[in-house]
């Protein structure tokens, strides 16, 4: 009985230990070549709703960039959380160049999709007369379908994009899109969006290994 826990117990702690954010789509400029920014900016975009979402996306990408040497601002560490919502495109692309930044991550929210699921209750393939010819046989099988009913239960898949320019020219250099599926919390989902689209801009050769 120990080894089957023990055999349990691993299991589930590499269910949870899976990346449930898959990469879909993934592009580099033909002509980008790997450079080292002097300072990136990351931008969220997911709706007052997902304000939460948008903070941890930001913290987390800025995060892993950071990891790789770096200098990373968060929008809305640097403008707050209404940056740029009353600004023209000219004002805007003024403020970040006069702030220094040679590169702006935007990563932008593209659907959130909820679906309800059922979960049968519990069932028997015993034979009726066998398990109800007995009164606790009934008893045990009518309390499993009292006490333990099907239910449902929703699930939330999330598409996220991000779209990496380089200031100097305003060129779009790398674009992803992401899925994640029903991840447990939003810093959850910002951890393995971050870690999926900055591998990815590694091995493309958009950031340096």
């Amino acid at each position: 009985m120990k080894k089957i826990a023990s055999i349990s117990v691993i299991a589930l702690l590499l269910f949870a230990s899976c990346n449930n954010t898959k990469l879909l789509s993934s592009w580099k400029s033909p002509d980008a070549t790997t450079e080292k920014y002097n300072k990136v900016l990351v931008l969220g975009l997911t709706g007052s709703k997902d304000r939460e979402l948008r903070e941890s996306v930001e913290n987390a990408v800025a995060k892993k960039l950071q990891d790789q040497g770096l200098n990373v601002e968060t929008s809305t560490h640097q403008y707050g959380p209404k940056s740029f919502r009353t600004m023209s495109e000219e004002q805007a692309v003024k403020m970040v160049n006069d702030n220094g930044f040679d590169a702006v991550m935007v990563v932008a929210l593209l659907d959130k999709k909820q679906e309800r699921n059922y979960t049968p209750g519990y069932t028997t393939s015993t034979p009726y007369a066998v398990v109800r010819n007995r009164w606790y046989g009934g008893y045990s099988v009518l309390y499993d379908r009292v006490y333990n009913p099907g239910y449902y239960s929703s699930t939330t898949d999330y598409v996220l994009e991000a779209s990496f320019y380089k200031t100097k020219g305003d060129r779009l250099i790398y674009s992803a899109q992401t899925k994640s599926f029903d991840p447990n919390s939003a810093g959850d989902l910002a951890n393995e969006f971050s870690k999926t689209i900055v591998s990815d801009m590694r091995d493309k050769g958009v950031i340096s290994k």
